[in-house]
């Protein structure tokens, strides 16, 4: 079976992704994810999927298993894992509304990751209408918490993934046309300040500022980065009253690094911020964490196989390890021949200009169609 002789179609596959689009999805709105999740799940079934849901945990949406039709259904074969919360909050698709602009289409999450997504049904759609039998089974899961580290569902994935022989990760491809065979390790803190409470106005100096220490504390926290591992505070809440001394403050870090060891290293340091001082009480506690995922001879021989079907497309498929994790942080790490970026090229991700390359929608869903036809 030629990938390239499968009838992909852009336009078509524009008009269903908008739809997923338009369908706004931040990952604190679980009622917003479980529409997008309907969505996904009613496309699927119209495929010949069967369509499963779990109930999503925490706060945060649900779960969809798809898994098609298949002569070794149930034997190990091949994992799709998506995303589809986004970072953009419902509301800003007035802002950066479905735009068509030559080779660039613009929307919320079209980049991370619904186009990806799209795409990897695409691709299965496109094989079943040539009346192609992969040589292994497919299941698609689709999760409801990506983008804050996927604290309720890691557990679903590895299960999964550990019932396969591949995971493939539709994630924004990139700009060069490379895919990601590793991601670096990723730790997140959350930071809590408590500090004594006076009137601003009237008693300033009996007071004890929980946010002065919160502010004095991200300065040290950002001064930690160094080329081993980042640091970096990217939420704060504090105070209530501006007539009151702020008895707390609270935030979120995070840190990444390319080795395990030096997070580990890294979390050590930001544990030991813990303590009392200007008698405000600064607490650091550690949160959702994703391991170090360095490739592996499965996922380099994954990677060889994908780099010929794109060679035999005419296009060369370069590979890094990758900043930013991704749900592959946890099947790479657990020795499952995993491989990441598959997904749409495009840029500005989690910005009010993202934007995908329309061409990469064909591009790369027959090269996710090569993979899902050869690999066994």
């Amino acid at each position: 079976m030629n990938p390239a002789n499968l009838p992909f179609d852009s336009e078509a596959m524009l008009e269903g992704l908008r739809t997923w689009v338009e369908c706004e999805s931040p990952t604190w709105d679980a009622g917003a994810v479980n529409r997008m999740l309907d969505i996904a799940a009613r496309d699927m079934a119209i495929m010949g999927a069967t369509i499963e849901r779990i109930a999503g945990r925490q706060g945060f949406g649900g779960v969809v298993r798809a898994r098609f039709p298949h002569p070794k259904l149930g034997e190990p074969g091949i994992l799709i894992a998506g995303h589809v919360d986004t970072v953009h909050p419902v509301g800003t698709i007035e802002k950066l509304k479905w735009r068509r602009e030559g080779n660039k289409c613009y929307g919320p999450g079209i980049y991370d990751m619904k186009g990806g997504n799209y795409l990897s049904l695409e691709a299965i759609r496109q094989l079943a209408r040539a009346s192609f039998t992969t040589p292994l089974p497919i299941t698609i899961l689709f999760t409801p918490d990506e983008e804050v580290g996927t604290p309720s569902t890691r557990d679903i994935i590895e299960a999964e993934a550990a019932r396969n022989k591949y995971v493939l990760v539709p994630e924004p491809g990139r700009a060069d046309n490379g895919v990601t065979t590793g991601r670096y390790a990723i730790a997140r803190f959350n930071l809590e300040a408590t500090g004594r409470p006076s009137h601003a106005g009237a008693t300033l100096s009996a007071g004890r500022s929980a946010i002065r220490e919160m502010a004095r504390q991200i300065l040290a926290i950002d001064a930690m980065t160094t080329e081993d591992c980042t640091f970096s505070v990217g939420v704060v809440h504090g105070g209530q009253w501006v007539n009151c001394v702020a008895t707390t403050a609270t935030g979120e870090a995070l840190s990444m690094a390319k080795r395990q060891a030096d997070l580990d290293r890294g979390v050590e340091r930001m544990l030991a911020l813990s303590g009392t001082a200007n008698d405000v009480n600064f607490k650091v506690t550690r949160g959702v964490t994703r391991p170090v995922w360095e490739a592996d001879a499965g996922t380099m021989a994954l990677y060889e196989k994908a780099r010929g079907i794109a060679k035999s497309l005419g296009a060369e498929l370069p590979h890094v390890s990758s900043g930013g994790g991704s749900d592959g942080n946890f099947t790479g790490a657990m020795g499952i021949p995993t491989l990441d970026g598959l997904g749409v090229r495009g840029g500005n991700g989690h910005t009010l200009e993202e934007f995908i390359e329309v061409e990469s929608l064909v591009e790369r869903g027959r090269l996710m169609a090569g993979l899902l036809a050869t690999l066994e």
